[in-house]
């Protein structure tokens, strides 16, 4: 098995209309990292992990390759794999390698050619292990089904995605994810750790300027399929670690007053104003126990790479 079930095109720009609309009508305005996640948007991702001072994703592959056996052991054999924000599958493939007689594997990824990707990526890696990917928004899991026997569901989100939450909503949607999955799963979760604010800040503030275009491709993607107008060269990125909220600050700054238009709306920015584009909360241990509480879940085991940089939790 290995099919894609994809949003439509005109529900997929409608939903992104709608929530640039609200975000940019708000006081301070915001908008939702999950629409950095184009083709364009994933590939500079990519291109992020691959940087010297992103540390999360080469120090989450290392701690995943180490402790795979570990975690095969805790959860059992003939688990059906669902990952939720799949990227390059590089992550799930250490984990499929590692269990024992994976049944399934699911991804669900907002980008459509993404979830179809990974989904023949996955079916070409491991012949015989069915595979699906489904498009969608991973915050709304009631309208997917996963693969799989109930019960024997591993949920795997890594990435530290969950820092892209604030934690009240993390909670939420840890809770639906344990619906989801069904009664007697687990699930994977990866969880970037607090360290000092200059490391944090250079992770997402990068020399190259690679994030800086991750960040305004929002707005690229924004002018492209929305038809709305920003002057890219009116904004500029900037990343800060908020110590008080223990989380990392992405932002559009504008250099200068301007003004966009999208869908009969426009939206003035005075100079100096943002678009607080996304939040990274890191966690501590004992954060990391009450966020799992929060959703209906127990810390069964936390593995951590030898400098205390990132965490991978089994949550059961």
């Amino acid at each position: 098995m290995n099919r894609a079930v994809s949003l439509t095109a005109d529900l997929s720009r409608a939903l992104f209309a709608s929530d640039l609309i609200e975000g940019l009508s708000a006081t301070p305005k915001a908008t939702p990292p999950k629409w950095f996640y184009d083709a364009e948007g994933s590939a500079l991702f990519g291109q992020i992990t691959q940087l010297p001072e992103y540390y999360p994703t080469r120090t989450e592959l290392a701690l995943l390759a180490e402790v795979g056996p570990r975690i095969a052991e805790a959860v059992g054999s003939d688990r059906s794999v669902v990952e939720y924000g799949s990227g390059s599958a590089e992550k799930a493939t250490l984990l499929l390698s590692a269990l024992k007689d994976p049944a399934a594997y699911v991804c669900v990824e907002i980008d459509p050619d993404a979830a179809r990707a990974t989904a023949d990526f996955m079916a070409a890696y491991f012949p015989g292990l069915p595979t699906k990917g489904v498009a969608g928004d991973f915050t709304a899991l009631d309208v997917h089904t996963p693969a799989g026997p109930a019960g024997r569901r591993l949920g795997f989100f890594p990435g530290s995605t969950i820092g892209n939450f604030d934690p009240a909503d993390a909670g939420v949607l840890l809770a639906d994810m344990r619906e989801h999955l069904g009664p007697g799963a687990k699930l994977l979760l990866g969880v970037d750790l607090v360290k000092d604010g200059d490391i944090l800040e250079a992770a997402y503030d990068d020399a190259a300027g690679v994030t800086a275009d991750f960040n305004k491709n929002l707005l690229v993607r924004a002018n492209r399929e929305l038809g709305a107008d920003f002057d890219l060269d009116a904004f500029a990125h900037e990343a800060r670690w908020n110590v008080e909220a223990s989380r990392i600050e992405m932002h559009l700054r504008a250099v200068k007053p301007t003004a966009a238009h999208l869908d009969g709306h426009t939206f003035d920015f005075a100079e100096g104003e943002t678009i607080h584009t996304e939040s990274s909360y890191k966690y501590t241990p004992e954060r990391i126990a009450r966020l799992a509480a929060d959703g209906g879940w127990a810390v069964e085991q936390l593995w951590t790479d030898p400098k205390g940089w990132f965490g991978v939790a089994l949550l059961g």
